[in-house]
């Protein structure tokens, strides 16, 4: 009788367990997920006058409609916060997009009401990985990726300008590059952003080609943009 109520109990459990495993997949069945996969490169941090990693922001653009989202942005472009100064125009693109994107408020019924901004702390060099909800299937989306590291000088773009006699007051370096990717949305595909040009400042626009630019364009020396299958959760924490 006693082995009959293990027997019972343990196929109770088990039965539980397979319930909950269910429950997770169902909760992933048919969706995906954006895996944007960048490696930093230790040294060229090393090398640049204050050996932080470089400030960034990832952003995707529905062409059909020009509506923007943020996807990722590191804490100081995104809380706005530089030390003690005012601003810092290391993202000067980006800054003009997550304008734009607060005056749209993304509006629900459209393919961003799903996609959730991650304001997170500048990643050490290495590889970073961020993920994102994306409709499986779903019409081509532009994506973008901005990226500055600070002090990162070179012969063109240099601390101080004997000729002009000018300094480079927030320490931008090498202006910030701009990355482009255009995916589709199905689950196995892999994109690979190039670089489509440099940022300029005043008035912000981007600027191509790429001028003057050295060490800048292997800071970022691997980006992968993968279309994955969310990893099932027993428990939920999504919004």
């Amino acid at each position: 009788m006693k082995t009959k109520h293990i027997l019972v109990l343990f196929l109770v459990a088990a039965i539980i367990v397979a319930g909950f495993f269910l429950v997770a997949y169902s909760r992933v069945w048919g969706k995906a997920e954006l895996e944007f996969k960048i490696h930093i490169n230790e040294q060229l941090v090393l090398e640049s006058v204050y050996g932080e990693s470089p400030t960034f922001a990832i952003w995707l653009e529905e062409p059909s409609t020009g509506k923007v989202k943020t996807v990722f942005v590191t804490n100081r472009a995104g809380q706005n916060d530089w030390e003690g100064k005012v601003s810092v125009p290391a993202l000067p693109l980006w800054t003009k997009i997550n304008t734009l994107e607060s005056e749209q408020q993304v509006f629900k019924n459209t393919f961003f009401h799903d996609v959730d901004a991650i304001s997170g702390a500048t990643p050490t060099p290495g590889y970073f990985t961020v993920r994102n909800k994306v409709k499986p299937d779903s019409i081509k989306l532009f994506c973008w990726i901005e990226m500055n590291l600070a002090g990162d000088y070179n012969e063109f773009y240099k601390e101080f300008d004997e000729e002009t006699k000018i300094s480079d007051e927030y320490a931008i370096g090498q202006p910030a590059l701009v990355y482009k990717a255009t995916i589709y949305p199905k689950t196995g595909n892999v994109f690979i952003p190039e670089i489509v040009g440099m940022s300029g400042t005043d008035p912000v626009k981007m600027i191509q080609p790429v001028q003057g630019i050295t060490t800048a364009k292997d800071i970022f020396d691997e980006i992968i943009i993968s279309i994955v299958r969310p990893k099932p959760k027993i428990i939920n924490n999504a919004k």
